[in-house]
């Protein structure tokens, strides 16, 4: 313990130094953990990481997943929801299907079933690597929301196939209707659970006096409870934690205080951090021990590398060829939501950046990590080899796409039609003004007796119709203070009555909501 835990507080200080280099080099911080811990695997002395496979998936899988929930806009992923659907599950499986189909024609000794194994690991492209990679490249919302609503759901799609497969390679065979039963119950049974038990949380934290602590302290152990349950019944577990994410998420308003929110956004952001990075890290203190059980098993390690690049190829190809897929048939079916550019170069390089985004990590590692050693008693079969083939084209699609891709999308000047940063402004200013104006309303059609009779609620008044930004607290008293959070209550309601209009972007109406809990703790600390 007093060796592990010295290492454990060095990486937490790796991550954060490492992640402060890579924003000054505006590179995403994922790339820089893998390669530094590949670096660092070389030192001698330090104590060999090793993690049990039994539990890798419910470590950092559950709140990543639920944190990733509530991140992502829901109205955006009911909008193009056909889209994100088809990447999730269609693009997932042709990818698994022909990783499978390649590695069982071109690796020694893989069967059909290794193959869907080892597609089922390596098709999900990760959300972290795409996302700290988009901050500095100017895309489409959009674009950024099927990326990120792709990432949610392709998960699960991607471990039901690799569970499926571990179930084929254990048994030998593969019972195409039990199989069938058995997706549908994953599916529903996961879907059903998540969001019974995200039903039964929310009245938890609405019944029982719940303060910011205890609410921060109840949303960390609630993912995992979904994802645990839900296995212990069979079903996805993934699945679970995503839909009662999403649910808790559009009721957020409802069941925490401002404090809450605002103060579990910090702990969640910082959580997840540190989670995500300790992953990174771990894929690259990984490979020395993977080497060494490629060595004890006869594979040289160029071939090693050659099988993992091959695969690489095969992820990137498949996800190309699914993009233009999924663009020819939106043309035909619906050309009405078809992206539109300024020449037909742009609108043909649009699916190669969409294929170029499929960074691979977190969620393959621990799938990797997740194989069990031993089946009936023996080695699991080329166990070594996957775990290495799938470090390749982590480190492959990091490197390789992970840096080329801002060059992509900034040089190619694919998304200069479709960015329009003027027309988000005036989106913003026009919520702010519509905000202001209800505000006034609001304390006009509701308070008109009062304000006659109360200094405090006519300089409010004042206050709102002039737009002064001065702030003078010295009349404030505990009426005035009611009749302030009331009005707050009120820009909610508006601002959530506003949300449903889908040309308005979800990210900024968030940002109104924030702006207004902070607006109600400094209203609290008068």
């Amino acid at each position: 313990m007093h060796t592990i835990l010295p290492f454990f507080l060095a990486m937490i200080a790796a991550i954060v130094l490492l992640n402060m280099w890579a924003t000054k080099l505006k590179i995403a911080y994922p790339i820089l953990l893998v390669v530094f811990g590949l670096l660092v695997s070389f030192v001698p002395g330090l104590p060999a990481v090793k993690i049990n496979p039994d539990l890798i998936f419910f470590i950092f899988l559950p709140p990543l997943l639920f944190e990733a929930s509530w991140s992502i806009s829901f109205k955006e992923m009911k909008k193009w929801w056909r889209i994100i659907g088809s990447f999730a599950f269609l693009v997932v499986f042709f990818t698994a299907l022909s990783v499978a189909v390649v590695s069982n024609y071109f690796i020694p000794g893989f069967t059909i079933a290794l193959g869907f194994l080892l597609g089922g690991i390596v098709s999900p492209p990760d959300a972290v690597s795409s996302g700290a990679i988009m901050k500095f490249v100017k895309i489409p919302k959009t674009t950024s929301a099927i990326l990120e609503g792709e990432s949610l759901l392709n998960d699960a799609s991607s471990l039901i196939i690799f569970r499926f497969a571990l179930i084929a390679v254990g048994t030998g065979q593969f019972v195409w209707q039990e199989a069938s039963l058995n997706f549908l119950w994953m599916i529903i049974g996961g879907a059903g659970l998540g969001l019974l038990l995200a039903w039964i949380f929310v009245q938890v934290h609405k019944r029982l006096p719940t303060d910011a602590s205890s609410d921060i302290a109840l949303t960390l152990i609630e993912p995992y409870l979904m994802y645990w349950l839900a296995e212990q019944f069979h079903s996805s577990g993934v699945l679970a934690v995503v839909c009662g994410g999403l649910y808790m998420s559009s009721k957020r308003m409802i069941f925490l205080s401002s404090t809450s929110r605002i103060r579990g956004y910090s702990v969640w952001e910082s959580f997840v951090f540190i989670l995500n990075g300790i992953v990174f890290l771990i894929i690259g203190l990984e490979l020395p021990e993977i080497v060494g059980g490629l060595r004890s098993e006869g594979i040289p390690l160029p071939t090693a590398i050659n099988y993992g690049v091959l695969v690489t190829g095969i992820l990137i190809a498949a996800r190309i060829i699914s993009s233009y897929a999924a663009m020819l048939a939106t043309i035909i079916f619906r050309p009405g939501v078809a992206p539109r550019a300024s020449s037909n170069r742009r609108r043909l390089m649009m699916p190669i950046i969409l294929g170029w985004t499929g960074m691979r990590g977190v969620v393959s590692l621990a799938a990797a990590l997740a194989i069990p050693i031993s089946l009936h008693g023996a080695p699991f079969p080329n166990r070594n080899l996957i775990l290495f083939i799938t470090f390749v084209v982590i480190l492959l699609t990091l490197l390789v796409q992970g840096l080329t891709l801002p060059y992509l999308i900034r040089f190619g000047h694919v998304f200069d039609d479709f960015i329009d940063d003027e027309k988000e402004e005036l989106v913003r200013q026009e919520i702010k003004t519509k905000l202001k104006q209800h505000v006034y309303h609001f304390l006009k059609d509701k308070h008109e007796n009062e304000l006659q009779s109360h200094a405090g609620i006519e300089r409010m008044l004042k206050h709102w119709e002039e737009k002064n930004k001065a702030s003078d607290t010295e009349w404030m008293n505990e009426k005035t203070k009611l009749i302030f959070l009331e009005m707050l209550e009120s820009q909610r309601q508006f601002l959530s009555e506003l949300n449903k209009d889908i040309s308005i972007n979800e990210e900024i109406i968030r940002h109104q909501l924030y702006q207004l809990d902070l607006e109600e703790e400094r209203l609290r600390m008068i």
